[in-house]
């Protein structure tokens, strides 16, 4: 994926389309991606591109959308990470061939996607993306949309990454600031950026700061899939600068806020 940093710094949630389907060309680059993606938690994601005239498939907060692709998991411990973590792959790489996508969540009528996903028994299907290409101009409900959930801003980095213990801030330098840049700048459910990260003995250890609200059978935890979305720009930002990136899940045990659970920790090469 070339210049992850640009394609990270200019993706915009697209909640308006043209119409037009996507090219034959686009859509066998995104099949063939799609069987590339793997997370570190080696949980599997099965993708599905659904048409959303044929399977009468839309959203109240869409406009143009041609079709959709849905993610499923099953639903067992770090499922939602993982999750996060690879369906963010795929919105990358669409955006990095001009291709639309928004993470829906909600705002959906849910029982028409997990049937036209094929979702079984004992699988969950947090979200999905609709995939085309933007429309020149945003619709006024797009346009108010994103003033109300304030998507254009993100919480400061000092008050995101730490150094040592919760609250200290962290003071990378410029390399690390450039991976922790296209952390802050992930996208997240209503913009609530649940992620923190602690630097501490060498590691960069990941948090969810939790809020009321974003837990249901149907999507899981929806604050754990930001997370996985945050470590996917994490390592994939290690990685477009040569470096490797060794997971665990060992909590270090440092002290944090009771809203606060640990997700992750990353051992930099």
């Amino acid at each position: 994926m070339n210049d992850l940093k640009e394609i990270i710094k200019g993706r915009k949630s697209v909640r308006t389309y043209d119409g037009q389907k996507l090219s034959d060309e686009h859509l066998r680059l995104i099949r063939e991606f799609i069987e590339t993606i793997t997370n570190p938690f080696d949980i599997s994601v099965d993708f599905v591109l659904m048409d959303a005239k044929k399977n009468g498939l839309s959203s109240p907060v869409l406009s143009g959308e041609p079709m959709y692709a849905a993610g499923k998991v099953l639903k067992k411990p770090y499922a939602d990470v993982a999750f996060g973590y690879s369906f963010e792959k795929l919105v990358l790489y669409a955006g990095s061939l001009g291709i639309g996508t928004v993470w829906i969540g909600g705002t959906m009528k849910r029982e028409l996607f997990e049937k036209a996903a094929g979702l079984k028994e004992g699988e969950m299907m947090p979200c999905v993306s609709p995939l085309g290409y933007p429309a020149d101009k945003r619709s006024l409900k797009e346009t108010m949309m994103r003033k109300g959930i304030g998507a254009d801003s993100r919480i400061p980095a000092e008050k995101l990454f730490f150094d040592g213990a919760w609250g200290n801030p962290l003071r990378p330098d410029k390399e690390m600031a450039d991976i922790l840049e296209m952390v802050r700048l992930s996208p997240s459910a209503v913009n609530k950026q649940p992620w923190r990260i602690i630097l501490n003995d060498g590691m960069y250890h990941f948090y969810e700061k939790k809020d009321k609200g974003y837990v249901n059978d149907a999507t899981g935890d929806l604050q754990k899939i930001d997370v996985g979305i945050a470590l996917c720009h994490f390592c994939m930002g290690l990685e477009d600068a040569g470096k490797n990136a060794e997971i665990s899940i060992s909590d270090p045990h440092i002290e944090i806020p009771g809203d606060v659970e640990y997700i992750a920790s990353v051992k930099i090469h």
